[in-house]
C-alpha cells in the first residue's frame, strides 16, 4: 500500500486459480463437510454442474487480497460480503479493488471477485492500516 491512500486508488488485481484441490482442501480446513464443496457426483444431483467454493473460502480471500495490498499491519475491522455466481473447478477468480472513502485512519475498498460466469463476490472491507 502506498503511504497516502486517495479515494478512487486502485488495487493491484489479484488472479487466483479455481483447482478442484483449492476448492476441496479449503471446504475441508474451515470444517465445511457439505458434499457440495467435495463430491462431484452430490453436486450435480442437488443442482450444480460441479463442486464449487465456500462463503468462507471466500472471506479468506477477500481478506488476503485487502492484506496484501495494505500490509501485515492492517486491522480488518468490517467485512462485508455478498455471494453471486459460484466458484467452480477450472475456472479463475480475478479480485479487483477500489479505496471508496478515507476518513481519518480507517480506509473503506470495495472489492469485487469475478469469474467467467460473473460477480462471485461482492463487497466492502473496512480497514486500518496498523503500525
Amino acid at each position: 500500500m502506498t503511504t497516502t491512500v486517495t479515494v478512487g486508488e486502485q488495487l493491484p488485481p489479484l488472479e487466483i486459480p479455481l483447482t478442484r484441490t483449492t476448492i476441496v482442501a479449503t471446504a475441508i480446513a474451515s470444517r465445511d463437510y457439505q458434499d457440495v464443496h467435495h463430491d462431484p457426483t452430490l453436486a450435480l444431483e442437488r443442482g450444480s454442474p460441479d463442486i464449487f467454493m465456500n462463503i468462507l473460502t471466500t472471506n479468506g480471500y477477500v481478506g488476503r487480497f485487502i492484506t496484501d495490498w495494505a500490509g501485515p499491519t492492517a486491522h480488518l475491522k468490517k467485512v462485508a460480503i455478498r455471494l453471486g455466481a459460484p466458484n467452480y473447478p477450472g475456472d479463475t477468480m480475478r479480485m479487483t479493488g477500489e479505496v471508496t472513502a478515507v476518513d481519518g485512519e480507517e480506509i473503506t475498498v470495495k472489492v469485487v471477485g469475478s469469474n467467467s460466469l460473473g460477480d462471485h463476490v461482492t463487497g466492502t472491507v473496512v480497514l486500518t492500516k496498523g503500525a
